[in-house]
């Protein structure tokens, strides 16, 4: 199970990966919110005025193909797009938001996804959100709790059994390694890195732990197919496609994770695959 803040968000973190598990067994994506205060990102759907008065359904159409890209289940947790804050000081979240509710909301609707899945592993975001965007925050903090909660029947008790999650690890998607080998091979190949801007200001930033590292670079169509699926947020002449699958294959096959909480041991070394050490 993958809980994400928006539908995209899925795509674009781990997408490859859950790709190769769904051909080996069930995978399901819980998005937290519609999405609904997303700006449209790709500049050949700017002003179109039936897409910005219907952005809820729209967006809801493109999480359903991308779903079917990835071969994965999914569902909506409820919530509404708390948006991303912008201005000095910041403004106040939407009242109502998801974000802004109290956080034993998406807990309980969590704890009831996660008795009713029984992932043996699931991944969120880091304790930063990834990025510092309030939603990706406050999915770290429910996803936490709720992973907690599940697994104890004096909580939430009419939400289903209880369930011990084995695993939860964190995505690591950019980390400055992943980034600066793939800039610096497509320099040696004369072409142009879109990593110029991120290396500079973010480059660097302290690295996350990595304790697993999944090849998967026979699905990375299906996450091209699945980012593609989400027509309002990726442009296709934009950064995510930016970078020749082939050199990418070639030189970052992975995609990474951080360990953070196991009930079957940690790792001597990277892991290779995410079930590593759970039976069945």
């Amino acid at each position: 199970m993958a809980i994400h803040a928006h539908p995209d968000d899925e795509s674009s973190k781990g997408a490859a990966t859950m790709a190769y598990y769904a051909t080996i067994g069930r995978v399901k994506v819980v998005t937290c919110t519609g999405g609904e205060r997303g700006s449209i990102l790709n500049p050949r759907l700017v002003g179109r005025s039936d897409i910005e008065e219907n952005m809820h359904e729209v967006r809801r159409g493109e999480m359903a193909e991308a779903a079917k890209a990835l071969g994965i289940e999914h569902s909506w947790l409820g919530f509404i797009d708390s948006g991303l804050p912008e201005g000095d000081p910041l403004p106040p979240l939407p009242e109502g938001s998801f974000a802004d509710v109290p956080l034993e909301e998406p807990v309980a609707r969590l704890v009831a996804e996660i008795r009713a899945f029984k992932p043996q592993v699931l991944t969120c975001y880091n304790e930063h959100g990834g990025y510092p965007h309030p939603d990706h925050i406050r999915v770290h903090d429910a996803a936490m709790a709720a992973v907690k909660a599940a697994a104890d029947p004096s909580q939430y008790v009419d939400a289903g059994e209880p369930w011990t999650v084995s695993k939860v690890y964190y995505d690591v998607s950019f980390t400055p390694a992943r980034v600066t080998t793939i800039h610096e091979a497509l320099l040696a190949e004369g072409l142009e890195s879109p990593f110029v801007e991120w290396i500079e200001h973010r480059g660097k930033a302290p690295a996350r732990r990595v304790d697993a590292r999944i090849e998967v670079s026979d699905f990375f169509p299906n996450r091209d197919r699945a980012l593609l699926a989400h027509a309002t947020q990726i442009d296709p002449d934009g950064f995510f496609m930016a970078v020749p699958r082939d050199i990418e294959a070639r030189v970052w096959p992975w995609e990474e994770f951080e360990l953070a909480h196991s009930e079957v041991g940690y790792p001597d070394d990277i892991e290779t695959d995410l079930f590593a050490r759970i039976e069945d």
